[in-house]
């Protein structure tokens, strides 16, 4: 059993993705649901002590380490949302400014990917959609705020602040700083 357990641990730590009780089944070769969560409900108990940096979550995806929130502001900038390619970042970026926005609205800005990207974005529970008529509603979730670990205003700020820094230098109406300036004279 203890080497079981290695195993699943070493599984969980080298996926990047959750891992479902089905796909543990099969790394493991345990086949008893109830073998296989008795299994992780120890490996959870193990690192659920004040002394661990990360714990067993369990998402809607399956089961996945991921770091402590007590931690995760402090490390976040070692790995900034890793698993989150750049065009689930931009559909994600579109989606918090805003909301509620239609999937047809993001296609004709990002182009037909974002299908892919809002479908992935869905199964991780950071946005939500509602069917209407030919297209959907997206919006973001709570979980989309516990990820980030802001409010939705905060991450709106933020994407606000990028996007007129980019524009300020992509059209030259930023100001040097006085520092520049001596290196221009």
């Amino acid at each position: 059993m203890k080497e079981k357990k290695a195993l699943i641990e070493a599984a969980l730590f080298a996926s990047e993705d959750p891992l479902s009780l089905h796909k543990l089944s099969k790394i493991s070769g345990i086949t008893s649901k109830k073998e296989l969560k008795k299994i992780l409900y120890e490996i959870k108990k193990d690192y659920d002590v004040d002394t661990r940096g990360i714990e067993l979550a369990i998402t809607p995806e399956g089961y996945q380490f991921r770091v402590k929130n007590d931690f995760s502001r402090i490390v976040a900038p070692l790995t900034p949302y890793s698993e989150l390619s750049d065009g689930m970042l931009r559909t994600l970026g579109l989606v918090a400014l805003r909301q509620p926005i239609t999937q047809s609205q993001i296609v004709k800005i990002q182009g037909n990917k974002t299908y892919n990207y809002i479908k992935k974005l869905e199964k991780k529970k950071l946005i939500s959609s509602e069917k209407t008529g030919r297209t959907k509603i997206l919006r973001t979730t709570r979980e989309f705020e516990r990820y980030f670990d802001k409010s939705l205003k905060e991450i709106q700020d933020s994407l606000r602040a990028v996007m007129k820094n980019e524009a300020d230098q992509q059209f030259g109406t930023d100001v040097p700083d006085e520092e520049d300036e001596t290196k221009l004279s």
